[in-house]
């Protein structure tokens, strides 16, 4: 069975930074991407940002372009997603999310979709005060 375990939330300050991880762990397994997914209270669950390795295509909700960088290692399926000038607004339970990868097919699939990843971790709180 694979998991993904985040780390790196808390309580942070308007305008502060904060770097969330996401490692997975269990059987051996390779993915074509990561990706962050956020839901706030009495909100929708909705796609932060997304990377696909093998094409090297990233996405990122309009909310955070310029604040959020999505990065990791392939090898290690680890996501990293690195938040600077964080809002109020950022508020939310951030999930990490894994596309498990069918060797030797390259695929093209919609980053910000949900139901396009297979695995996915139990959340970190992110809380940015005012």
């Amino acid at each position: 069975q694979v998991q993904l375990v985040e780390s790196g939330g808390g309580l942070v300050q308007a305008g502060g930074s904060l770097r969330l991880s996401c490692a997975a762990s269990g059987r051996t397994f390779s993915t074509y991407g990561m990706g962050w997914f956020r839901q706030a209270p009495g909100k929708e669950r909705e796609a932060v940002a997304a990377i696909n390795w093998s094409l090297g295509s990233t996405y990122y909700t309009e909310s955070v372009k310029g604040r959020f960088t999505i990065s990791g290692d392939n090898a290690k399926n680890t996501v990293y997603l690195q938040m600077n000038n964080l809002k109020p607004e950022d508020t939310a339970v951030y999930y990490c999310a894994a596309k498990s990868r069918k060797l030797g097919v390259v695929l093209v699939y919609p980053l910000a979709v949900g139901a396009q990843y297979d695995y996915w971790g139990q959340g970190t709180q992110v809380t940015v005060s005012s």
